[in-house]
Parts: structure tokens; sequence; C-alpha cells
């Protein structure tokens, strides 16, 4: 409950808490029905050159409040919606660390109070002894990292059936023009 993972990080490093589409929905619903103010950007998108939209498979809350933190953090009692906590905090000090736009792997913050404590005991541990110690977290990280692996394969799928076209080459002019004039579609998977 320290809330480290829930506030902005001081300098240029940007904190992502990426969360999914349904996430998103049902974190507007709590904000909107408790009169908090919650942000929330677009973080993982390609552009569909066929349809003329972009495709959102991840956003990213805001942390620009006077405190940097997610507006759902609470100095006395921690997250406020853990009942509704996106996956990505559930795993939480583990993450997806993103290699490209298809590939991810599973890291551990190194910004986490835990880790930065236990640094020197965890550096060396073996993956069956972290297991053991974030057997809460690991099974979270894993469903993260499938989620997203479901995302990419769906993706990669409507691309095969040709239903959508991924630019594999685009110029960031090109880019920056679909995402002002473009539609925006959500990809959804379970």
């Amino acid at each position: 409950m320290c809330g480290t993972c829930c506030h902005e990080v001081p300098g240029d490093y940007v904190k992502r808490i990426p969360i999914y589409p349904d996430e998103a929905d049902k974190l507007i619903e709590i904000a909107k029905n408790n009169n908090i103010d919650f942000k929330i950007i677009e973080d993982l998108v390609f552009p569909d050159i066929k349809n003329e939209k972009i495709l959102i498979l991840t956003y990213r809350i805001k942390l620009d409040n006077e405190k940097k933190e997610c507006p759902f953090f609470n100095q006395q009692s921690g997250c406020t919606v853990h009942k509704f906590k996106p996956l990505a905090c559930q795993a939480y000090p583990l993450a997806l660390k993103r290699i490209d736009a298809f590939n991810f792997e599973i890291s551990i913050d190194p910004l986490c109070n835990f880790i930065i404590e236990n640094y020197e005991v965890l550096e060396h541990m073996d993956l069956p002894k972290l297991k053991q110690i974030f057997n809460d977290e690991y099974p979270k990280a894993e469903n993260f990292y499938r989620k997203n692996k479901k995302l990419i394969f769906k993706i990669r799928k409507l691309e095969a059936i040709k239903k959508i076209e991924i630019p594999r080459k685009i110029s960031l002019d090109e880019f920056n023009t679909y995402l002002q004039e473009w539609e925006r579609e959500d990809i959804i998977v379970k």
C-alpha cells in the first residue's frame, strides 16, 4: 500500500499503467459515479489503412493531477477500486516490457519499494523461487502477458483474412495525420 506503483515517477521516465478497453469502460463508469477526475489516453494503437481507423489495444491512465497519482489511489486505504483493479495493477511489481509492437516480456519494476529493499536477494533468484515470492502477482502477470498476445494474435488474424491492413512502414507525419483524422475502434479479447 505504499502507492509507488500509483504515482508518476519524477524525471523523463513516463509511467505506463496500461488498461484494456473493457477495463477503461469500467473505470470510467466508477469515476463518473464517484465524481472522480479520471483521464486516459491511447497507449498501444495500430493504424488500419484499409478501413481508415485507429485500432486501440490499450489505454494508459493519465497521472496528471496535482499529486501525479492514479485518481483511484487514497493515502490511507490504497487502491479504492481494488475489486476492479486493472490487470497491470494486479500483477505489480511484475510488468510487461514492450520489446516492439508485437513482442513483450515479463519484467520486474525496479522502482517498487519491495524490489529496492530486497534487490540483492532477488537479483540472483531463479524463476521458481521468484514465482513463489510473487505467488499472487505472477499468475496475473502471465494473464496480462497472454491477453496482450491474444490482442496481437487478433490483429494478425484480422490482417490474414484481409479485414484490416496495418502498414509495416509509416512516416511519423502520416501516423500523426491518421491519429488526428481517423475514428477509433477498441480491440477487445477475453
